[in-house]
């Protein structure tokens, strides 16, 4: 029984490690775009495959620091922005 002062975790940890997984996830699916990208186009496919490390990095920073989320998500839509203008250019 928890009294008005406590908070019970019932999913202690496990929320923050499947969004890690999601975070590696879109990495891994960035740098896999970028390898077929780079079969037809050279430049848009080297952006893409240079841009999945720092998207795994930044969701490192958002597993140790929840707080920072809001700057990965800004992060994150901008590259994704640059994606799409990439794809329009081409």
């Amino acid at each position: 029984m928890t009294t008005a002062g406590e908070h019970y975790d019932i999913d202690p940890g496990l929320a923050r490690e499947r969004t890690s997984l999601a975070w590696t996830r879109t990495a891994i699916s960035f740098a896999a775009v970028g390898g077929v990208v780079l079969k037809k186009e050279l430049i848009p496919g080297l952006i893409l495959l240079s841009v999945s490390p720092a998207i795994w990095e930044l969701g490192r920073l958002a597993y140790q620091r929840p707080v920072k989320l809001k700057a990965v998500t800004a992060t994150i839509i901008a590259i994704s922005v640059v994606a799409l203008v990439l794809s329009f250019i081409r």
